[in-house]
């Protein structure tokens, strides 16, 4: 028999030992979450924080809110003052940049030019290999006579120059924490990170521009989409955006508490073609096959509208946008007509046997395989053969970049700057300079996409108004569909904007209605 007398003191010394270790571990857990907090799903979580290295998509929505770079671009892909308050250009070759005042970082330190150096410093290291050092390669030196300017001197004028400034600014001398444990001067401040599972942030009270209304934002990681939209409509979350498979809209927009929201995107789905290739670099091949798929069809039955057609890189919301572009409407007959012209006759007419046969590569989403099948039965309307060939994305993204490719279809996502037309189609931009995969060569193109650099204003329209057009008649790439962005949310949301770049800006702005209490 225990004496209870014997083990008393024994027992208070546990008691205060598991309220200790209680406490201890209370430190440990994460920040409470508040009610006032919007819950996002997301597919997949960021790779990395950083925004001098981090590339992904997701990366880029939650640098949104944990970032803010010198300059910033309007919807109309415009660009705005941001952590620089003005900036001045005595000539094409400086740039003079006078920062906020009061800014003030996530860790309470002050933002200095400094800080912004060194952030660009970072980014044209090489040994860094940062991915926006080519955009960066301009500038010439960089000087900081005071804490609040920063002057950047250029080898020569450059028009995207003051695009690539949108990058987020980094407190100085935080290198090695900023991948895992990001600290900016954005809307929003990190809180924690749990892999793939949901990642957390809190309300910057002492944001620069205002404090937002939300107590904080949560994006929950859920890959399957069925189980994104299951949580949407039980309430466990506020907001949902691309990508929503287009045949879920039906059933989300019956739902009474939710709405659905869309938006003009810069998403730009094409065909990509090896040019090199005897049958695919034909330029009447090309011609016929713009003709015998029919968009419109695609977009309404597979797409559930939730796209436009397309005939250049460049949207509506981009000022750099020509209307006056070489179209291909949907007629087979035409197609056959190109066809026979171009010597690739159908053996037997209308039987089964084909012209020719396109190997077709793609990935193997579901939508994407769907949409390739559909290309099949147009093209084999006009007596084009193709074999679809789909593969694990990996795979099937290394095979587009090393050339290893017939027909592809791909889509570039947030097109901003019409400097891209350089990156994609300039001869000097083969793979590993740069994205000109399909091997394009045209002189006019190269000398167009290099004025474009340097030219500004009306100018600069023109030089990207004609390079439009030859690309529209060379078909370097066939136009398919710019993308329409879709956002469904709770009703009690308001004030996010669906944005033509699918940015989350808006959600500084944001604020949630309580729901109403039943009597």
């Amino acid at each position: 028999m225990i004496n209870p007398r014997a083990w008393g003191g024994s027992a208070m010394c546990l008691v205060w030992l598991g309220f200790a270790l209680v406490t201890f571990l209370s430190c440990l857990k994460s920040e409470p979450i508040p009610s006032n907090t919007l819950f996002i799903g997301i597919e997949s979580g960021p790779r990395m924080f950083d925004p001098r290295l981090s590339t992904d998509a997701a990366a880029s929505k939650v640098g949104d809110l944990l970032f803010n770079g010198l300059v910033k671009r309007r919807d109309d892909f415009s660009i705005a003052p941001d952590l620089a308050e003005s900036w001045d250009t005595p000539d094409r070759r400086k740039y003079i940049f006078h920062i906020r005042a009061g800014v003030v970082f996530h860790n309470g330190r002050k933002l200095t030019s400094k800080d912004v150096k060194e952030t660009f410093d970072f980014i044209l290291d090489e040994k860094n290999k940062s991915p926006w050092r080519s955009s960066l390669l301009a500038i010439d030196s960089m000087e900081t006579p005071d804490d609040s300017t920063i002057v950047f001197n250029l080898k020569e004028p450059s028009a995207p120059f003051l695009g690539s400034l949108t990058v987020g600014v980094t407190p100085a001398g935080m290198d090695t924490d900023m991948a895992a444990r990001p600290i900016g001067t954005g809307p929003f401040r990190f809180v924690d990170y749990k892999t793939e599972e949901r990642l957390t942030l809190a309300r910057n009270d002492g944001y620069f521009d205002g404090a937002p209304s939300l107590a904080g934002v949560v994006f929950k990681i859920v890959p399957d989409e069925t189980v994104r939209v299951l949580e949407l409509e039980k309430g466990s979350l506020h907001l949902v955006m691309n990508p929503i498979t287009p045949d879920i809209l039906s059933r989300l927009r019956s739902k009474p508490d939710l709405k659905v929201v869309t938006g003009l995107g810069t998403n730009y789905s094409y065909l990509g073609f090896n040019l090199e290739d005897p049958i695919a670099g034909n330029i009447e091949v090309r011609r016929a096959i713009a003709y015998a798929i029919d968009r419109k069809s695609i977009i309404t039955y597979i797409l559930k509208g939730l796209a436009t057609p397309a005939a250049g890189l460049i949207t509506k919301a981009s000022e750099y946008f020509e209307s006056e572009l070489a179209k291909y409407s949907y007629d087979p007959e035409r197609a056959k007509n190109i066809l026979d012209n171009a010597g690739f006759t159908d053996p037997d007419g209308d039987g089964p046997k084909v012209r020719f046969t396109l190997k077709y590569s793609t990935s193997q989403n579901e939508l994407r395989k769907r949409i390739a099948e559909v290309f099949q039965w147009q093209l084999a309307k006009v007596g084009i053969g193709l074999d679809i060939r789909s593969y694990e994305w990996g795979a099937f993204y290394s095979d587009i970049k090393k050339g290893n490719f017939q027909v592809y279809s791909l889509t570039w996502v947030g097109i901003a700057d019409p400097d891209i037309m350089h990156y994609i189609f300039n001869s000097e931009s083969m793979p590993p300079n740069g994205a000109n995969r399909g091997r394009y060569v045209n002189a006019r193109i190269d000398e167009l996409t290099r004025l474009g650099r340097i030219s500004f204003g009306a100018e600069r329209k023109r030089i990207y108004s004609e390079a439009q057009k030859i690309l529209a008649n060379d078909l370097p790439y066939i136009s398919l569909w710019h993308s329409v962005n879709v956002a469904v949310m709770n009703r009690r949301v308001k004030g996010f904007v669906v944005a033509p770049d699918e940015n989350l800006k808006s959600i500084k702005d944001v604020r949630i209605i309580p729901p109403k209490v039943k009597t």
